[in-house]
């Protein structure tokens, strides 16, 4: 199965990244997967749509010859100094948010893909530099089976329909956002004729696309306002945290100070955080481990201990077996 377009236009950045000269368009053919098994006419279009894809992103792609005696001679490179930000100094808070942030990727699959750009550039005469691969680092994880898709189609502006709750949905992909532990879709439901927001892990399998790119315009829209218009309406309830200093910010923000019906571990902050979904709040608070504790309520705390030692016992048998 070729490399779908993401996967295809991150190796011709890394090759472009890579290369200390300009690199000609036959060699990217034959270094960049996804290129391979293309016809001269559809590489061609494809290449052209990647490039200008790049630039869109902000990669500043540039075209020139290695030969002043052959100027004709054309290929491409991505220029380090434009690509790479100036040096930016942080305060503590913000190099402690920048230190999660990058905790935050779990896969190696553009590891396994730089490796492999590598070995074919030096193959194909180029000389590659791997120290300007420090700019490509991914900052997000997407487990859900749908989100490919569903991204691709929201870049290109695809109209797509998917299963949701074992219903066939046609939406209009307008922007996707990471809330609360969890991709979201923003877009228009064809059927209601209305915004929605959906949440990516509950489409049923990939999304289809069904018509050509660019086929409806994006409005205007603030995430952040559509998030609380868009998200079910409950009576907000509170749970009483016990926090590490300086963990868990997206639980922190939603909190405020609260006093503890018991003694709280020591050196923890007491927070009453609202949420609306009991099964959103323990996911998120399993997630931070032993830097979030529930005090209340006891239903709450019950969960969260419940899928702990659910982990823990799969760790164990795992390790029994290794």
């Amino acid at each position: 199965m070729p490399p779908r377009k993401s996967e295809r236009i991150m190796n011709l950045a890394i090759c472009l990244l890579m290369a200390r000269r300009f690199i000609e368009k036959a060699q990217i053919r034959q270094v960049v997967e996804g290129y391979h098994d293309l016809s001269d006419a559809a590489f061609e279009r494809t290449f052209e749509r990647d490039k200008d894809d790049l630039r869109a992103m902000g990669v500043p792609v540039e075209t020139g010859s290695n030969s002043s005696f052959f100027p004709d001679e054309v290929g491409y490179r991505i220029n380090r100094l434009d690509f790479e930000l100036p040096a930016i100094e942080f305060t503590s808070a913000e190099t402690a948010a920048l230190g999660l942030a990058a905790t935050v990727w779990e896969s190696a699959t553009q590891a396994e893909q730089a490796v492999t750009a590598l070995a074919k550039l030096r193959a194909a005469g180029v000389d590659p530099d791997p120290a300007r691969l420090a700019a490509l680092s991914p900052s997000l994880e997407a487990r859900e089976p749908a989100f490919a898709s569903i991204w691709e189609a929201t870049i290109d502006r695809v109209p797509i329909r998917f299963g949701y709750k074992g219903r066939p949905r046609e939406v209009e992909p307008w922007a996707m956002t990471y809330r609360r532990g969890a991709w979201y879709l923003l877009g228009r439901d064809r059927d209601k004729d209305a915004p929605r927001m959906f949440k990516v892990a509950r489409v049923d399998g990939p999304a289809e696309r069904l018509r050509r790119p660019g086929s409806y315009t994006v409005p205007e829209i603030d995430i952040d306002a559509a998030w609380l218009s868009l998200e079910p309406r409950r009576p907000d309830a509170e749970a009483l945290l016990a926090i590490r200093p300086g963990r868990a910010p997206q639980l922190r923000r939603r909190g405020r100070p609260a006093d503890a019906p018991v003694d709280p571990p020591a050196g923890y902050d007491v927070l009453a955080v609202s949420y609306a979904r009991t099964g959103d709040l323990v996911g998120e608070v399993c997630a931070h481990g032993a830097d979030v504790v529930v005090l209340a309520p006891a239903d709450v705390r019950a969960q969260v201990i419940a899928e702990l030692a659910a982990v823990a016992g799969l760790a164990t048998v795992a390790g029994g077996n290794a």
